[in-house]
C-alpha cells in the first residue's frame, strides 16, 4: 500500500520547499481537536485551550470535521489554484486570498470530501451540480450528527456565506492564538525549507526526499515518488510542480495531497521524534501478523528471557524441530528475532527493542 506521484517530465526548478502558515494553522486546529494524536503537543494545546474565548471554542466545534479526523485540502489551497504551480503565501492573509481563488465547486467538494465520500483521485461530478451526489453527501453527513448535517446543508445552499464564515474564523484564530504560535515556529520551518532546498540544488531530488522522511522514496528510472502509507492513491505532476511543505505540529502525520487536478503536495513533519528508519507498512503488518499466533507468542516469552537453540526450544515447548524452525522463520522474517552463532550452535533471541517499539510504530504507521 502506498501513494504514488508520477513525476515524468518534472524539472527540478518546479520542485519547491516552502512553509505554509495556512497549513500550519490547519495542523494546529487538528492538534487542538485530537490531542491524542500529538502527545508531545499536549502542553501547548492545554495552554491554548485555557485561554480560548468560549465563543471561538464553540465555532471551532462547528466545522471541526475539516481538521479533527483528518486534514482538509482546504488548508493547502495554493495547490488548487489553476496552473498547478502556485506557492503558499508568506502570511496567513495571503494564503486566505489563495483560498478565495478556489471555485465554489472546488471549495464545496474539498470541504465535504472526507465526511461525505466524494470522488478524490479521479474526475467526478460536483456536489453543487449533481442532485444525487448532494443527497448522498447529506445522508453520510447525518451519520455524523445534526451539527454536521446543518453545516453541510448551509454549505450546499450558500457556499459564499460559508466561505466568508471560514475566513473570518481562521482570522479570529490567528488573533487568538496562532499569530503567537506562528511567530515561534516559522523560523524552524524556514530553516528546514532552506536545508531541503539546498539538498535539492546540490544533491538532487532523491536526497531531498530522503531527508523529508524514510517513508518517501524516489524511483528515478520509473520517474515516480512512492510514499509508504496505509492506503492507496495516485497522482501526477504533469505540467505543474511539486510542493514540499514542512510542519512543526504534524508528527506523526506524513500527508500527500493527491486530489485530481491539484498540484501534488508532500506535507511532512520536521523536528519529529520519529525513528531514523521507521518500519514500512509491509514490515509492520508482518510483525503484527507474526505475533498473532499463540505458539509464536509463547516462543517469544522464552526468547525474551534468554537465547535458545532450536533444539532447546523443542524440549521446552514439546514440539518438533521443523515446527519450531517454521515459527522462528516467521519471526525472523518480521525482524523480531535475531540469531548469532556460538561454536556449532545457533542461538535465537527476541529483539526486545523492536518489540518495545511496536506500539509507537503501529500508531505512526496508521496515522502517517
Amino acid at each position: 500500500m502506498s501513494v504514488r506521484i508520477d513525476i515524468a517530465g518534472l524539472r527540478q526548478e518546479r520542485v519547491a520547499v516552502v512553509p505554509s502558515p495556512l497549513a500550519e494553522l490547519g495542523m494546529a486546529l487538528h492538534a487542538l481537536s485530537e490531542s491524542g494524536h500529538h502527545p508531545g503537543l499536549q502542553g501547548w494545546a492545554t495552554g491554548v485551550t485555557a485561554r480560548l474565548d468560549p465563543h471561538l471554542a464553540d465555532r471551532m466545534c462547528e466545522a471541526d470535521f475539516l481538521w479533527r479526523s483528518t486534514f482538509s485540502d482546504l488548508f493547502l489551497a495554493c495547490a488548487g489554484v489553476p496552473g498547478r504551480a502556485t506557492l503558499p503565501g508568506a502570511t496567513l492573509a495571503e494564503e486566505l486570498d489563495l483560498l478565495d481563488k478556489l471555485t465554489d465547486e472546488q471549495f464545496v467538494d474539498t470541504a465535504l470530501e472526507f465526511t461525505c465520500a466524494l470522488p478524490y483521485s479521479a474526475h467526478g461530478p460536483a456536489a453543487l451540480s449533481d442532485a444525487g451526489l448532494r443527497r448522498r453527501a447529506l445522508e453520510l453527513a447525518a451519520a455524523r450528527g445534526p451539527q454536521q448535517v446543518r453545516f453541510s446543508e448551509r454549505l450546499l445552499a450558500d457556499p459564499p456565506r460559508i466561505r466568508a464564515w471560514l475566513r473570518q474564523f481562521l482570522e479570529d484564530c490567528e488573533e487568538a492564538f496562532f499569530a503567537e504560535t506562528w511567530a515561534r515556529l516559522r523560523h524552524q520551518l524556514a530553516a528546514d525549507a532552506r536545508h531541503k532546498s539546498e539538498l535539492l540544488r546540490r544533491k538532487g531530488l532523491a536526497e531531498a526526499l530522503a531527508a523529508v522522511s524514510p517513508a518517501v522514496a524516489l524511483d528515478e528510472s520509473a520517474a515516480r515518488i512512492t510514499v509508504d502509507k496505509l492506503g492507496d492513491g495516485r497522482t501526477a505532476t504533469e505540467d505543474g510542480g511539486l510542493l514540499l511543505i514542512p510542519t512543526s505540529l504534524g508528527w506523526p502525520h506524513l500527508m500527500v495531497l493527491h486530489r485530481y487536478g491539484w498540484q501534488p503536495v508532500l506535507h511532512y513533519p520536521v523536528g519529529s521524534p520519529e525513528l531514523a528508519a521507521p518500519p514500512s507498512v509491509e514490515q509492520l503488518t508482518l510483525r503484527l501478523s507474526a505475533l498473532s499466533h499463540p505458539v509464536r507468542m509463547r516462543l517469544c516469552r522464552s526468547l525474551a528471557r534468554s537465547a535458545f537453540t532450536t533444539s532447546e526450544l523443542t524440549q521446552v515447548h514439546g514440539m518438533t524441530a521443523p515446527e519450531i524452525s517454521r515459527h522462528l522463520s516467521v519471526l525472523k522474517k518480521a525482524g523480531l528475532v535475531t540469531t548469532r552463532r556460538r561454536g556449532r550452535y545457533v542461538l535465537h533471541q527476541l529483539d526486545v527493542t523492536v518489540v518495545a517499539r511496536l506500539g509507537s510504530d503501529f500508531l505512526e504507521g496508521i496515522l502517517r
